[in-house]
């Protein structure tokens, strides 16, 4: 796409702002909604001038592989609301189909008393979504332990094994490690934290999680588990779903107004009381 009103190759920043502010000024006046298709790098940047995402009123990432039967609509910017909201869809021969509820269609092949297996609840900008956390830590069969993450970040998960060996005395830093967030979600947010330390632990100990508990919080480097944002929200996800158990910071129990008791909570405030807990 191109103007001849601009001497520029195609393609070029110029051309590409030039055709982008026609296009804007053409919705505005006739109050139509215009999508731009663009093509992203492996990194899942917008491939070509950055210079596009800052014109637009809304940026919107189209998110699965040939892998997974969903895809995941993902709005990274939102001039008019709030952003990082998600839309979760599965493509069927006819076209893509709505997911009533993700947190269901996540969670229905998950592995009974298998350990690693941990279920925890997400914010993704105001929905609330129950993911299952994956991990298999196994021995070292060469000098080096390898790190593999899928849907996680790398750099989290390392940082997490460092506070489970100083602060929880675990030998584990010297062991392979392998997690994944199933379902091909990536989940972003430090209020996971709390579940990935024990889908660690419970790979590592070989001791599965009890199936009917969520768990989340923000793990510190001093092994403190911090409060995390809307908790109440991501409590009555898990009971919508039946789940009769809840670990979380105690600063986000002590806030928590008493009410549907159908739920028990465990306040915790350090990786030690947590690990406790469970196992």
């Amino acid at each position: 796409m191109f103007t001849e009103d601009f001497g520029s190759a195609p393609g070029s920043v110029g051309q590409i702002r030039e055709c982008t502010a026609k296009l804007m000024q053409y919705a505005k006046s006739r109050g139509t909604a215009i999508f731009l298709i663009g093509h992203v790098t492996k990194e899942g940047t917008i491939a070509g001038p950055k210079v596009l995402e800052h014109l637009v009123d809304t940026v919107l990432y189209f998110e699965g592989g040939k892998d997974h039967p969903y895809r995941i609509l993902r709005a990274f910017k939102n001039r008019f609301g709030s952003t990082n909201e998600i839309g979760v869809f599965e493509m069927l021969d006819s076209g893509l189909k709505e997911v009533k509820n993700p947190s269901e269609i996540f969670l229905s092949e998950r592995p009974v008393n298998a350990s690693g297996s941990v279920v925890t609840p997400s914010i993704e900008g105001t929905r609330p979504i129950l993911v299952e956390i994956q991990a298999l830590v196994s021995p070292c069969g060469f000098g080096v332990p390898r790190r593999t993450t899928i849907g996680l970040d790398n750099n989290r998960v390392s940082l997490l094994l460092a506070v489970l060996e100083k602060r929880a005395g675990l030998q584990i830093l010297g062991q392979d490690v392998f997690m994944n967030v199933a379902g091909g979600v990536k989940i972003e947010e430090p209020a996971i934290d709390l579940a990935i330390s024990i889908a660690l632990v419970s790979s590592f100990l070989n001791r599965p999680v009890a199936p009917d508990t969520v768990v989340f919080g923000e793990v510190g480097l001093a092994g403190e588990i911090r409060g995390v944002s809307q908790a109440d929200l991501r409590l009555n996800e898990a009971m919508k779903l039946g789940f009769t158990r809840c670990v979380l910071p105690r600063i986000n129990l002590d806030r928590l107004k008493s009410g549907d008791n159908s739920i028990a909570l465990i306040g915790v405030d350090s990786v030690e009381k947590a690990i406790e807990a469970f196992f």
